[in-house]
């Protein structure tokens, strides 16, 4: 790989703000470079400014391949992570002449909020693609990176204040304990954390997990004529369901979380405050994903309930009539169950998938 390095800086005449700039990186496949660096680093700076007013703007580009021929779509963008995390920079994205590639599907980009990078195919964008083109390309990255509504209902200020956070620095204090300095890096970051989260769509990782959706449903429905499970609903507080809804939904996050090695360690020390919102970011995204399967489970649940079991049967068996408050406690039962039968599917996902899920965007 080659260590060449091409810089610009580029601030706002208009605008003096205090923070540091964003530094953007741009990984560019070597036999894109001659073609591509030179225009870019001269366009993008007009072109940031213009979609993201506010924000100051350091640009470097790389000619390197981003991993060995064949890498697929995530395996690339994880690459641009680690490239960012070794450079220092804020943003990457990587430029590759190669086409994105999941399994049987293609992307003209893929993004990661969570992990402040996307890569993008000069390929996919057409035979007739041009420079600015590809320009455009990157500024949707880097748009997708600090959470801008595309459909322009973003707050600039708010924005820039995301840019703001992403480009400042929290304080490494050598003698400061680990719990401290996650809670220092989480309470300056707030809104750029939010934003990270936002952008993956955690709501749609039910979606990207269809094993454990299946044997979650599966689960819940072998459980839903069990007569035993009648006498336990109606014999459980509402406290009871409360721990066990939090248990199922807590099982399911750890095992996606661990089974597919979504946490992250620094491997030096400058990588701490950017390791620390990766991983903050993902267990988030994971956790509002897992809640959104637990209602879904819990509705279907409900609808189980309500067109299978017998009211008549149910007071005989529990003692207690079978009422709306019986059905829902029996319902939250059934589907805190299920969830926890989906953290057995979440071990059957292949990792990719749940990485794919938890934390990307494409298109």
């Amino acid at each position: 790989m080659s260590s060449r390095d091409s810089r610009s800086t580029a601030p706002d005449p208009d605008t003096a703000p205090a923070a540091p700039p964003v530094h953007l990186g741009l990984i560019i496949a070597p036999e894109l470079d001659d073609h591509y660096r030179r225009e870019l680093l001269a366009d993008l700076p007009a072109l940031l400014r213009e979609h993201l007013p506010g924000v100051e703007w350091t640009l470097s580009a790389v000619p390197e391949e981003l991993g060995e021929p064949g890498t697929d779509a995530l395996g690339l963008l994880e690459a641009a992570r680690d490239r960012m995390l070794d450079a220092g920079w804020d943003i990457a994205v990587g430029i590759t002449d190669e086409v994105l590639r999941q399994g049987r599907h293609t992307f003209v980009k893929r993004v990661s909020a969570v992990h402040s990078a996307g890569v993008i195919s000069v390929p996919a964008l057409g035979p007739t693609a041009t420079r600015d083109d590809l320009a455009e390309a990157v500024v949707d990255v880097v748009r997708v990176v600090l959470g801008v509504d595309p459909d322009g209902g973003s707050d600039p200020e708010a924005v820039a204040e995301r840019a703001r956070q992403l480009a400042t620095d929290v304080d490494d204090r050598t003698e400061e304990n680990a719990t401290s300095y996650t809670a220092r890096v989480l309470g300056g970051n707030v809104r750029l954390l939010l934003s990270m989260v936002r952008s993956s769509r955690p709501w749609l990782l039910a979606l990207g997990l269809a094993k454990s959706l299946t044997v979650a449903m599966a689960a819940g429905a072998l459980t839903l004529v069990t007569t035993d499970l009648w006498m336990l609903s109606a014999e459980y507080s509402p406290l009871q369901m409360t721990l066990l809804g939090l248990f199922s939904v807590a099982a399911v996050t750890g095992a996606l979380i661990v089974g597919a090695g979504l946490w992250e360690s620094p491997r030096r020390r400058s990588e701490r405050e950017q390791v620390t919102l990766f991983n903050a970011a993902t267990v988030l995204s994971v956790l509002i994903g897992v809640i959104v399967l637990h209602l879904v489970l819990f509705v279907a649940s409900l609808g189980g309930v309500l067109l299978l079991v017998d009211g008549d049967a149910f007071t005989e068996v529990t003692g207690e009539p079978a009422d709306l408050m019986q059905y829902v406690k029996l319902a939250w039962l059934v589907g805190g169950l299920a969830t926890l039968g989906g953290a057995l599917g979440a071990g059957l996902e292949n990792d990719d998938v749940v990485r794919a899920a938890a934390y990307t965007r494409s298109d």
